[in-house]
């Protein structure tokens, strides 16, 4: 093994080793104190991702579909949702599985700007892949909508409604919305040497998920639309 490859399984360990430790440790810690409380929240809120669904570019997920049990970040959901659950039913619980969130200041929009601004920006590998995503004053909406609704539990999506949206869909929006050309692709083998194999997988694979149960506990998005969204998100 060269020096290249086991660096970058040295990274993909320690990435690995920490994303674990952020997400199961603090929410154990989280779940333990609600659970020895004299006087439990009437609500507990989990936000975790859609990568617990198997990437695929002919299956449709809702909230019932299987996964969790295939790659690190579906199992590492799986995990984080588990090191979540409360004995009893004292706690009302609610787990939210999130897709890419776009917002101001940051996030994956902040990492996509820059080529797209320069008349660089692409699909991402084959584009083919589904791309889901959410607003993010949408994500807080099905957050506050949950923990101020009785009868809300169980899992969530949350994804806007436009499940169909691919990758390239998604970066002829993007330039759509910056008045810029989208058309310069991302190879994959450019995207897997850069981030790392955990985290390219992130990027090149993608599921289409709808929000069967978000739409059915009652709550309405405020951005159903990627135009609409990511002219607000650009603005």
């Amino acid at each position: 093994m060269g020096s290249r490859e086991r660096g970058k399984e040295g990274w993909n360990a320690a990435f690995q080793k920490e994303v674990l430790s952020s997400r199961l440790e603090t929410t154990q810690t989280l779940a333990r104190a609600i659970a020895k409380a004299p006087q439990p929240p009437q609500a507990w809120v989990l936000v975790t991702g859609v990568a617990y669904y198997q990437p695929s570019l002919t299956a449709e997920y809702d909230e019932d579909s299987p996964g969790g049990d295939f790659d690190f970040f579906s199992n590492l959901v799986t995990k984080w949702e588990a090191a979540a659950r409360l004995p009893g039913d004292s706690t009302r619980q609610v787990v939210v599985r999130s897709g890419v969130v776009l917002g101001r200041g940051g996030g994956a929009i902040g990492h996509m700007l820059l080529p797209f601004r320069l008349g660089l920006g692409g699909p991402i590998g084959s584009g083919h892949q589904f791309f889901p995503w959410i607003h993010i004053r949408d994500l807080a909406g099905i957050l506050a909508h949950a923990l101020e609704t009785s009868h809300v539990q169980g899992i969530l999506n949350g994804v806007a409604p436009a499940s169909s949206t691919t990758n390239a869909e998604f970066a002829r929006a993007l330039g759509t919305a910056l008045g810029r050309p989208a058309f310069i692709p991302l190879p994959s083998a450019v995207v897997q040497a850069v981030f790392g194999q955990e985290r390219a997988v992130m990027l090149l694979e993608g599921q289409k998920v709808v929000p069967r149960r978000t739409l059915a506990a009652g709550y309405q998005y405020s951005f159903p639309e990627l135009g609409a969204a990511l002219k607000e998100v650009i603005a």
